[in-house]
């Protein structure tokens, strides 16, 4: 799973990826949709096509002569559940910090005595 999750977060290290899979949220396109919307050659835009395949956020289908791009849901949720462990790990941190940090400040000082 980890070469996996590599791989995401390679794909996502691009903002422009990143705003191909939240138009591709939203909806089903094609290549030349999703070119559109970007100041770049539709060139380009296949080439992060590919890298968003490859890592298995996007599936690209064909239905006659279209190429329809599709988002992944299982591969955005793998990545949500390795992100939410450590939500949690670092929400424990926090609130033990939260505790101790409140247990100070009720404890007297030698200058309030």
């Amino acid at each position: 799973m980890q070469d996996s999750i590599d791989g995401v977060f390679a794909a996502l290290a691009d903002p422009t990826r990143r705003a191909i899979l939240d138009r591709l949220a939203s909806g089903d396109a094609t290549a030349g949709e999703l070119a559109a919307g970007f100041p770049i050659s539709a060139q380009a835009v296949s080439k992060h096509l590919n890298v968003l395949e490859a890592a298995g956020l996007i599936v690209r289908t064909r239905e006659a002569q279209r190429r329809w791009c599709r988002i992944v849901p299982a591969q955005v949720r793998a990545v949500s559940v390795w992100a939410e462990q450590y939500r949690r790990l670092w929400e424990e941190r926090y609130d033990a910090l939260d505790d101790y940090l409140g247990r100070l400040q009720e404890t007297p000082t030698e200058e309030d005595q």
